[in-house]
């Protein structure tokens, strides 16, 4: 059973601005009916979610169950959504710094310590299984410590931009069908071995804000944060292609104005220097109560019955 959290606000979300968008495959196309999970299997009996670091919610308090470097929180999203739906057996799989290749591999964490492959928590009996992984396959982390280094040699112009595009094409934008196709491969993964779950996918929260940057709280030249946002957007695109894809739902928790340059009661992802407790450039307990409400408001319809 997922721990409570007296605090937590409400998971009602219909009115903020940024309606939530579920994506859901058209049944001409045959892979909603295919993959769809049979009427009389209830939602809420086996949850289990997966993921990386932007599930897990580092130094979000209170520390959760798992591996120590797991870092997972007891106030992620998948925590919220367990509480919101009243799940009855609840598996927290994701782990920090997690790729799609630790679904189905153990994730050194290093002094000898393993996260089991993620994978290892689905069973055939699984009624819903939430997945956020992506952006570190993407390389997330790489990225933007690059682009703070090049920062410092032009602070007004767009080094990161230069050294990733130019004539010969742009190299994060190549990146993408790789990612989504081994996001594809986690999904086929995940239904094979859990083949009555609804999946809900989960996109990344918005990192950066789409004109200007906040210099010197987020160390990024002037010209690159524009950049660097449509390249997260462009990331979100191509996971949630793979949803729908799939056959599987696409939940999508981007909002603006609640980036890491937003004032501090608005933020959801903390910046370079949190001043929340959250890991550099991740959700803090906010965003992942956001996320989690989407998510929840998404698996249930107006009547608040379960979507299939």
């Amino acid at each position: 059973m997922p721990a409570k959290n007296p605090g937590r606000r409400p998971a009602i979300v219909l009115g903020l601005a940024g309606a939530l968008t579920v994506t859901v495959p058209p049944a001409a196309s045959g892979a909603a009916d295919a993959h769809a999970a049979p009427a009389e299997t209830a939602l809420t009996e086996r949850y289990v979610a997966l993921g990386d670091s932007f599930t897990a919610g580092p130094f979000v308090s209170p520390s959760g169950e798992g591996p120590l470097m797991c870092l997972r929180s007891g106030n992620n999203y998948p925590n919220v959504v367990a509480e919101a739906l009243g799940v009855g057996e609840f598996h927290d799989a994701s782990c920090a710094m997690a790729r799609t290749e630790h679904m189905t591999e153990p994730q050194s964490l290093g002094f000898g310590v393993d996260n089991p492959a993620q994978f290892d928590a689905l069973s055939e009996d699984t009624t819903l299984v939430t997945l956020g992984i992506g952006g570190n396959d993407f390389g997330f982390t790489e990225i933007l410590l690059r682009c703070a280094v090049l920062s410092a040699t032009d602070p007004q112009g767009s080094p990161c931009r230069n050294h990733y595009a130019g004539e010969d094409g742009d190299e994060l934008r190549e990146r993408l069908p790789e990612v989504g196709e081994k996001v594809a491969a986690v999904l086929n993964g995940i239904r094979d071995r859990s083949p009555d779950a609804t999946i809900a996918v989960v996109g990344y929260l918005q990192i950066l804000p789409e004109h200007e940057g906040c210099w010197p709280r987020v160390p990024l030249a002037a010209g690159d944060t524009r950049y660097l946002d449509a390249a997260q957007s462009a990331l979100n695109a191509e996971i949630e292609k793979r949803a729908a894809g799939a056959g599987a739902h696409f939940v999508d928790v981007f909002e603006r104005g609640h980036d890491i340059c937003a004032d501090s009661p608005d933020r959801w992802v903390e910046g370079i220097f949190p001043d929340k407790p959250a890991a550099p450039v991740h959700p803090n307990e906010t965003g992942m109560a956001e996320a989690g409400a989407r998510v929840s408001t998404a698996l249930s319809d107006s009547e608040g019955a379960p979507i299939a």
